[in-house]
């Protein structure tokens, strides 16, 4: 379940991101920015299913906190605001975030011991990968 998501997690590589980022609208200054940083990524869960995920870096840190499929108002570390529903199927943590008519989503699973978020807009992919620190 969602416990082999818990833990600490440094990324290691991060393919197509920068595309990734402008297709959900992000602007140069913060791409620039997005692009160099190697974010944290911490995730806990407390005794009542509440799950929290950290990103953590130099430029910015950010936290949400949610339950499985119950939506919630997102700010995220690009300045949008999202409604966000976070799903657990077939092994993954699906995050769907929705804003001004579009629609994002984040696939978090574990491979080989790795955490890997393929972050998808319309038929843009990016794929990020993290270690467990």
């Amino acid at each position: 379940m969602v416990e082999q998501f818990v833990g600490t997690w440094t990324l290691s590589a991060s393919e197509n991101f920068d595309d990734y980022m402008k297709a959900i609208g992000v602007g140069f200054a913060t791409r620039q920015m997005g692009n160099v940083v190697k974010p944290n990524l911490v995730i806990s869960l407390d005794d009542a299913g509440v799950i929290s995920m950290k990103s953590e870096s130099t430029f910015k840190n950010t936290e949400i906190k949610f339950k499985i499929n119950e939506e919630f108002d997102e700010n995220t570390a690009d300045g949008r605001q999202t409604k966000t529903t976070i799903t657990f199927e077939n092994g993954k943590l699906v995050q769907k975030q929705t804003w001004d008519g579009k629609a994002t989503t984040l696939e978090r699973e574990i491979q080989d011991g790795k955490l890997t978020a393929k972050c998808i807009m319309d038929d843009v992919v990016a794929v990020r990968t993290y270690e467990k620190a």
